[in-house]
C-alpha cells in the first residue's frame, strides 16, 4: 500500500530522525515542535524539549499544543523559568540541538532573517534575529528546516543573521565561536549535510518525488552531489499516526 503523506510530513519525519535520545532540544515553533514531539514519542524518550518562553519539559504534553506557549505545555513542566534562564543553558554549552529557519541560506549553512538587499538598498525587511543568533552560535549544533527554492538557496546571503560556517573551514575558531554549527539543512526537496573538509553544502538525500536536477535548479550555486546519496525513507504510517495525534487538525501539516 502507497503510504500518503505530505512535504510538511517527510519534513518532520526527517527532523525528528535527527535528533537522538538523551538529546537536550530547543525545539522552535511549527514543524520543529511537531518533529520533537515526534522523536521524543518513538525513538528519543529521554530527549528533553527547552522552551525558548522559559518551559522545559522532560515529558510530553498531556494534549496537543499548537505552540510552545500553549497551557498543556506548563502543565506539570520541569521548569518554568525566563528566556534568560534558557540561554544560559546556551552559554554553558548544555543545548545539543537546535532547530532554525530562514529566508536565505548560503552553501556555507549561513541564515539571513534580516533583510533582502544590500545595507544601502534595503528591498525587504526581515523578522529579524530573536535567539537564532544565540541557538547558531552556542548550541552544539542545529537544524536548518526551510523551503528548497533558488531565490532562498543563495551563493552569499545578503546578511549573516545566525551563523555557519562563515566562508568555509577555520571560519567559526577565527570569529571566536566555541562550538556548534549547522549539522543538517532539510528541505521540502531533500537533505543536505556538510562537508567536515570545507565545510560546504552537499546534497545528500533526495526526498521521493524529486530528482537532483530539480534540486540543483533551485540552488544558487553549483551544488554538490554526495557520492552515497540517498532517498529519504518516507514516514511510517505509524508516523504518520503519532502525527495526527499532535497536529490533529493538520494544522502545519496540511
Amino acid at each position: 500500500m502507497r503510504i500518503k503523506y505530505t512535504p510538511a510530513q517527510i519534513m518532520v519525519t526527517a527532523a525528528a530522525r535527527e535528533i537522538t535520545d538523551g538529546d537536550v532540544v530547543f525545539v522552535g515553533m511549527r514543524l520543529p515542535l511537531l518533529g520533537f514531539l515526534l522523536a521524543k514519542s518513538t525513538h528519543a524518550p529521554n530527549a528533553i524539549g527547552v522552551y525558548e518562553l522559559g518551559i522545559i519539559r522532560d515529558t510530553l504534553a498531556p494534549e496537543a499544543i499548537l505552540t510552545m506557549g500553549d497551557l498543556p505545555n506548563l502543565y506539570r513542566a520541569q521548569w518554568l523559568a525566563d528566556s534568560a534562564d534558557l540561554m544560559g543553558l546556551l552559554q554553558r554549552g548544555l543545548v545539543d540541538a537546535s532547530f532554525i529557519g530562514g529566508a536565505q541560506v548560503d552553501r556555507f549553512g549561513n541564515l539571513n532573517t534580516s533583510y533582502i538587499g544590500g545595507a544601502n538598498k534595503i528591498r525587504t525587511r526581515l523578522p529579524g534575529s530573536g535567539g537564532a543568533c544565540d541557538l547558531a552560535s552556542l548550541a552544539q549544533r542545529h537544524i536548518i528546516i526551510m523551503a528548497h527554492e533558488k531565490r532562498r538557496f543563495v551563493p552569499r546571503v545578503d546578511y549573516i543573521t545566525s551563523p555557519g560556517y562563515g566562508d568555509g573551514a577555520g571560519w567559526r575558531e577565527r570569529a571566536g565561536l566555541p562550538r556548534g554549527g549547522p549539522s543538517t539543512v532539510i528541505t521540502t526537496l531533500g537533505i543536505l549535510r556538510f562537508d567536515p573538509e570545507t565545510k560546504e553544502m552537499v546534497l545528500a538525500s533526495i526526498h521521493p518525488g524529486a530528482t537532483v536536477e530539480n534540486v540543483k535548479a533551485n540552488t544558487g550555486w553549483p551544488l554538490r552531489v554526495s557520492d552515497k546519496l540517498d532517498t529519504t525513507p518516507v514516514p511510517a504510517q505509524s508516523e504518520l499516526a503519532m502525527l495526527k495525534r499532535f497536529d490533529p487538525e493538520d494544522y502545519w501539516t496540511q
